[in-house]
């Protein structure tokens, strides 16, 4: 298992970016930057990628409705280029309040769409001249299609790095994480419990690994976990009322009822009961009793925070239900605090 760490994508992150080679130089071997409706994820991965040496860069999540599978391609390869073959490709669906709301695209074949972009990719990276004929994406772009006749099947000008960049899919629902299993190097789930991994993913992940190609190579799982490694009980209970309002805003806030990915997923976990009550007050606006809702057991499993004593369990519980990659988002107030924790945490993932 290696250590990663994500970037906010949120608030003043501009220290963190800036200082990554600390937390390199204790062992953090990957950082991960998100993308929701923020500043873009890579501008920020090609600064980092001049700031660092050894770290793996991955583009934690890239939407796919707002880039065709070329432009993922091309952009994987630049950065692939400029960091020495450090990135990581990770793509996902996103959902349709930020596809529809923000960028004005349609949400819809998300499974398909993923699927062929994958496929695009990898032609792209082996510098084949594209041709290709899916449900969802046509190149050259014939008049059969809405095209003018004009395209030509073209290959990309640079010789990437590596043909084969690994790529990563986001994926909490069953399909998603099957198509994960089958055509990806790596899956990133969201909300993770490592004590239910079996009742939330178990049978996709089987139905996918047996139809994965094995030049693949094993299916790498990464989660991202906050981090506080602390005696303080206050600081701790802190760190925790944060985690447990992060939970309860995608638990209930996040798609609308009866088509909440989140919720869903909770429900598999075994909380039935109390995923309907969290988003029953989210919806109403209770948020506050929403948060106080969600299981104190969900919120300890999925989290990194306490004496180092408790984190050293949870990394042991992260390893031994096939974690790959812990993406531990340190917590602690000041900069030096959080290079501490991270240097404690790259010791014991190993």
């Amino acid at each position: 298992m290696k250590l990663g760490m994500p970037i906010n994508y949120a608030g003043d992150f501009r220290e963190t970016i800036d200082n990554l080679k600390d937390f390199e130089d204790v062992g953090v071997r990957r950082v991960t930057v998100p993308e929701a409706y923020s500043f873009d994820a890579v501008s920020q991965l090609g600064y980092i990628a001049a700031r660092t040496e050894t770290m793996e860069l991955q583009t934690g999540i890239l939407p796919m409705y707002s880039r065709t599978p070329t432009n993922l391609a091309m952009t994987a390869a630049g950065l692939d280029y400029i960091s020495g073959g450090r990135a990581i490709l990770g793509i996902g669906a996103s959902g349709p309040q930020v596809i529809e709301g923000f960028h004005g695209v349609k949400y819809d074949f998300p499974l398909g769409r993923a699927r062929e972009t994958a496929d695009i990719c990898r032609q792209v990276w082996r510098r084949e001249k594209l041709e290709y004929d899916g449900r969802h994406y046509h190149l050259p772009l014939t008049p059969e299609h809405g095209g003018s006749g004009l395209g030509k099947s073209l290959k990309i000008i640079n010789h990437p790095v590596r043909e084969r960049i690994p790529m990563l899919l986001a994926a909490i629902g069953p399909k998603n994480v099957e198509l994960a299993a089958e055509k990806f190097e790596e899956f990133q789930p969201f909300l993770y419990h490592p004590e239910h991994v079996e009742a939330a993913f178990g049978p996709a992940l089987a139905a996918g690994a047996a139809k994965r190609d094995p030049e693949l190579g094993p299916l790498q799982i990464v989660v991202q976990a906050a981090a506080l490694i602390t005696e303080d009980r206050d600081a701790a209970e802190l760190a925790i009322t944060l985690v447990r309002h992060h939970a309860a805003l995608y638990i209930g806030g996040m798609g609308a009822r009866g088509k909440n990915f989140y919720n869903s997923l909770v429900q598999r976990y075994g909380y039935v009961d109390e995923a309907e009550l969290i988003q029953d007050l989210y919806l109403a606006g209770r948020k506050e009793e929403a948060a106080a809702a969600v299981p104190e057991d969900l919120v300890r499993a999925m989290s990194l925070i306490g004496p180092k004593s408790v984190v050293a369990e949870r990394v042991e519980a992260f390893r031994e239900s096939g974690v790959g990659v812990l993406l531990a988002a340190p917590s602690a107030p000041t900069h030096a605090e959080r290079v501490e924790d991270m240097r404690v945490l790259a010791e014991l993932v190993g």
